[in-house]
């Protein structure tokens, strides 16, 4: 069959228009509430691509993963308050430094425990998961095309994201019900609460632009950032020695063997979106730059859908699995570093979240516990969206190590 590329593009588009206008239809919306829009947004081109309605291969989708990716982590980024973040202190910082390394040794955990009964490309997917359960599904997304991860290693961890981290948050959020028996528990100095609260103020953005120039700013510094990435990325690329930064490059790809042009492309990006958020392109935000950047990023994680096959299922159980206990060894340390800390079990809590659920849930359980430390919870996701990428990367190298 002669697929046409326009007709490609239009299905990807429609069927993330139409699941993202369902979760948010006031009748339709519970449906969302346990399977994620972003699960389906992945599975519904997999089965339109099993019924033939879709080609599992297509310049399309290569096209799409090269300038969509980079394009929509820069928008990401762009909002992103760093100073606010600093200010949290040391013992929140701390707090979420620990919940990362919770991740990392957990991935590094179960890959050295899982490794006889996975495929020999899984470490693949265990780095793009713990990019996931650090920062996003954005971060996820850069790591998985960055190490050119196989749809077939992709997918299982697709189900093992959706599950793991919903009874991980309800946990947690039932765990607030004995908040005063696990402070004591942690000798815990509750009096942080309130510093907390008192440094957490989260600012709301202003200055927007009109709304005819705000969407012609954001498309413009979309289609550059694209732009950019690709091109510096395949500069480095080609780059095999010469002045520091080429011949970093060459090392760093020889060592780590996952800087090709699709992570340098990522790595700029990302620079790119941080950099503007110390500038007044950050007020793009209230034009709905992060609405265009999570779009873009949903017809990334189409596409990969519509490469990927339902005979992936097959290593989900032994997955799951590795992903609850990939999620206990977090949990221990975790409670050990607010012990030596005495951090509140209601910032451990924010802090865990922050990392496996992402900016959409770490408020909700930093809120359960006390409605102020809300944006805590926020704060401490945005950092993790910030270093989910480069850490997910490092990760990936050394799950690399260990399947040897």
């Amino acid at each position: 069959m002669n697929w046409g590329m326009a007709y490609i593009a239009c299905v990807l588009v429609a069927i993330e228009a139409a699941i993202l206008l369902l979760s948010r239809h006031e009748r339709t919306k519970g449906f969302f509430k346990y399977l994620p829009s972003m699960f389906w947004i992945y599975l519904l081109p997999m089965l339109a691509s099993t019924a033939g309605i879709l080609p599992n291969k297509s310049e399309v989708y290569i096209w799409i993963a090269k300038y969509c990716l980079p394009a929509s982590l820069a928008l990401l980024l762009l909002s992103v308050d760093i100073k606010a973040i600093l200010k949290l202190g040391p013992v929140a910082l701390a707090m979420m430094g620990a919940s990362v390394v919770g991740v990392m040794a957990g991935a590094a955990g179960v890959m050295g425990i899982y490794k006889t009964y996975l495929p020999g490309e899984m470490w693949k997917g265990i780095g793009s998961l713990s990019a996931s359960w650090i920062g996003g599904s954005a971060n996820m997304i850069a790591v998985k095309e960055a190490i050119n991860t196989p749809d077939a290693v992709f997918l299982p961890m697709v189900i093992v994201d959706t599950i793991v981290p919903y009874t991980w948050m309800a946990i947690l959020i039932a765990a607030a019900a004995y908040e005063g028996r696990l402070d004591k528990m942690l000798c815990a100095r509750r009096t942080l609460i309130d510093d907390l609260v008192a440094r957490a103020k989260v600012k709301v953005n202003v200055g927007a632009l009109s709304r005819k120039y705000g969407f012609l700013a954001i498309v413009v510094l979309c289609a550059a950032a694209a732009v950019v990435s690709v091109v510096l990325a395949g500069v480095l690329e080609r780059a095999g020695a010469g002045p520091i930064p080429v011949g970093m490059a060459g090392y760093l790809k020889k060592a780590a063997g996952v800087l090709n042009a699709p992570a340098w492309s990522i790595v700029i990006a990302t620079f790119i979106g941080i950099g503007l958020s110390f500038t007044r392109a950050r007020n793009l935000e209230a034009n709905g730059s992060s609405g265009i950047g999570f779009a873009l990023l949903y017809l990334v994680l189409a596409s990969i859908g519509a490469k990927a096959s339902l005979a992936n299922f097959a290593n989900a159980p032994i997955l799951l699995t590795a992903g609850f206990t990939w999620i206990a060894i977090h949990a221990i340390i975790v409670l050990g570093a607010a012990r030596v800390l005495r951090a509140p079990i209601a910032l451990a809590a924010a802090a865990s979240q922050a990392c496996i659920g992402g900016p959409a849930s770490a408020p909700v359980v930093a809120g359960v516990y006390h409605a102020q430390l809300a944006p805590v919870g926020l704060l401490l996701a945005v950092l993790g969206n910030i270093s989910g990428t480069f850490l997910g990367l490092l990760v990936s190298q050394m799950c690399k190590r260990i399947a040897m």
